[in-house]
């Protein structure tokens, strides 16, 4: 492994006035697997960008060069002929299509100018087959889970007879099963010739399969660290990252947990589609003021449906329960019900359902809480111009001003940009799902800081994560979800890995 396959010298990008890349350098050894790491912001996403032409040559400054030649890539299709592909957070596969179809979309294989649908499906499950997909090529990609989507992308490379193969944050949404799947899978294509680049925030992943392992930090190259031996630290990187030690990945809170503040009883949701189907089975949770109470399951348990459903009944159909603030009996039957209510919910995915993406940072700030900054229905644009900067300043939001849109800012910025949209509305009660998925370390410590300012305050907090870690980092008590069910509850002191992962496979025994 000692030839570059590919090096990137001097590269320089701008966004207006902003400096994304400052003449980076970067190589990378054919057949390895190649780390980049970086918090959110340090042009991880960008430089991977121009490599695979989605920034085409003019928009930046520098060379790239592959398997020793310059290339100056004009479109993605581009990059895709010689081999190089990338493969985004937000899957681009179409659901009412097939995996076939999605496999060889505008790479179609022809007899004649027409479609041989044959060799499609033939070719389709051969490379379903290499990446461990056993499903027909002829099901519909709406069909298959999460983890399987990603591997039908990873075929979908295949299929254009992928060499370097791009991964930006491939198992931020997967389960930590599928994403052992996905790592074995790109460690097998080592073995193959295949060379990748992987972007990761799972710092545990980098190190276990990176043969090297690039820092980004504002848009330059920190270093490069060998880990060929697999002896790279988690602390060591983060340090590289952020510029300084991070000893301690979870702040110290200090709360005093006092009454209950929410509490949801006997809790029922159908399928919105499926009426059939029971999503949400008679589950009962409180959260007490100071308090933040964790909920884990795996994907599929059910956690995001009642979330949601909770919040003004925004998912489901044939909801039953009631739902108590302070011990009172809310009527919530809407979005508007449950903000009235004093509950905020910030959402899993971000981009659906928590920012107008097209909107300023100003805008999205202020939408849950117009009221505070309205006088007889009409804006004060002073007034949200004062608190948009205060949030930007309060949760460290690196952006070019608060007229730029959300939409190209980075994910924990994003993120930071819902937290300040629902706090600025003065919750009670705050439901946070997966509230740091897609966030790098640094980001993530500045969101925990700012749950445990708010606990400290009073604020009851249910936290819903699928990082053990973090649940058992930041919660003081824990609910084990599992098919739409509770199935345990203890304190995070009481709790292991071990009672944890018992807890749900004991109800899969039952079922």
């Amino acid at each position: 492994m000692s030839n570059p396959i590919l090096e990137m010298k001097d590269i320089t990008k701008l966004f207006g006035n902003v400096k994304a890349l400052s003449n980076i350098n970067f190589s990378v050894t054919e057949g390895e697997i190649h780390g980049i790491v970086g918090e959110n912001g340090a042009g991880k996403s960008t430089l991977m960008n121009i490599l695979s032409g989605i920034y085409p040559y003019g928009t930046y400054t520098g060379k790239i060069f592959y398997h020793g030649e310059e290339c100056r890539m004009a479109n993605i299709s581009e990059s895709e002929k010689k081999g190089i592909v990338i493969i985004h957070q937000e899957l681009a596969l179409i659901p009412y299509m097939s995996i076939a179809e999605n496999m060889f979309l505008c790479n179609e294989c022809k007899k004649r100018g027409i479609i041989d649908w044959d060799k499609t499906k033939k070719m389709a499950q051969e490379h379903l087959q290499r990446v461990g997909v056993p499903d027909d090529a002829y099901t519909l990609v709406k069909d298959i889970g999460i983890g399987k989507q990603q591997m039908v992308e990873i075929a979908k490379a295949l299929a254009k007879k992928v060499k370097l193969l791009i991964l930006d944050e491939p198992t931020a949404a997967l389960n930590e099963q599928d994403s052992e799947k996905l790592l074995n899978l790109l460690l097998e294509l080592k073995t193959q010739g295949i060379t990748s680049i992987l972007i990761s925030h799972k710092l545990n992943e980098i190190c276990k399969v990176a043969d090297n392992i690039t820092i980004m930090r504002d848009g330059i190259v920190i270093e490069t660290l060998d880990n060929a031996d697999r002896d790279c630290s988690e602390p060591r990187i983060i340090k590289g990252m952020v510029g300084r030690e991070m000893a301690e990945r979870f702040p110290k809170r200090n709360s005093t947990i006092g009454d209950i503040a929410f509490e949801v009883q006997n809790f029922n949701l159908y399928h919105p589609v499926f009426g059939e189907i029971k999503v949400v089975n008679d589950v009962n949770v409180n959260v007490r003021k100071g308090e933040v109470v964790g909920i884990y399951g795996l994907m599929g348990a059910g956690r995001t449906e009642f979330a949601m459903g909770v919040f003004g009944k925004s998912y489901g159909s044939r909801i039953t329960g009631k739902i108590f603030r302070d011990g009172r009996e809310q009527r919530i039957n809407n979005v508007s019900d449950a903000i009235n209510s004093g509950i905020a919910y910030i959402p899993e995915d971000r981009k659906e359902y928590g920012l107008v993406l097209l909107g300023s940072v100003k805008m999205n700030i202020t939408l849950a809480g117009l009221d505070k900054i309205s006088e007889k229905g009409i804006l004060d644009e002073n007034r949200e111009i004062s608190v948009a900067d205060d949030f930007c300043d309060k949760l460290s939001i690196r952006t070019a001003g608060i007229t730029q849109n959300v939409e190209s800012l980075s994910g924990g910025n994003q993120q930071k940009v819902v937290f300040s949209k629902w706090i600025f509305a003065n919750p009670d009660v705050l439901i946070l799902d997966e509230p740091t998925r897609g966030v790098d370390v640094g980001a993530k410590y500045e969101i925990y800081s700012v749950i445990n300012n708010l606990v400290e305050k009073g604020m009851a907090v249910l936290l819903i994560s699928s990082d053990l870690a973090e649940i058992m980092g930041m919660a003081d008590r824990l609910y084990i979800m599992e098919k739409g069910s509770i199935v345990d509850e203890m304190t995070v002191s009481e709790a292991t890995q071990e009672k944890i992962m018992r807890s749900i496979v004991g109800k899969k025994g039952a079922s």
